[in-house]
């Protein structure tokens, strides 16, 4: 097989394997792939309705600014950490083991404490597996666009 041909299917390869799981954050030195949350209908929807999450996963949530925001559960099957993030991707607040909630619209929430711009959600735990601490800088793969 000629080189240029082995190199454009390589490539193709590539992209395809990119477009299923390129994205991916970085937190206290540990490597999670991320579902990116940056239109409105995503954020709404964020992990609701899913019964698991890989280990190694979680959700990105990109608001366009940076304010005070509250996360609730209603209708998540999963408990979660919620991780919130300033504009600069430095970690302001943490929710450790939020429960999974089945009550609709009386699901509490739970506040950022502080303005916010991301939001990472992994499985309950990761954050006290990892130690990671309020302060810890959030680092983004290349390819998630940041807000503006």
């Amino acid at each position: 097989m000629p080189l240029s041909r082995f190199a454009s299917i390589i490539l193709l390869l590539c992209l395809g394997a990119c477009a299923r799981g390129g994205h991916w954050v970085e937190l206290a030195g540990h490597r999670y792939q991320v579902e990116i949350a940056d239109e409105e209908g995503e954020r709404a929807r964020g992990l609701m309705f899913r019964d698991a999450m890989d280990a190694d996963h979680g959700m990105l949530f990109i608001h366009p600014t940076q304010q005070p925001l509250a996360y609730w559960m209603k209708n998540t099957h999963l408990p979660l950490d919620i991780l919130y993030f300033d504009r600069d991707l430095k970690l302001i607040a943490q929710r450790r083991n939020v429960p999974p909630c089945s009550a609709g619209d009386a699901c509490p929430s739970y506040p950022s404490r502080a303005p916010a711009q991301y939001v990472l959600e992994l499985n309950a735990g990761k954050a006290a597996e990892i130690g990671v601490q309020d302060g810890a800088v959030l680092l983004l793969s290349p390819d998630i666009q940041r807000a503006k």
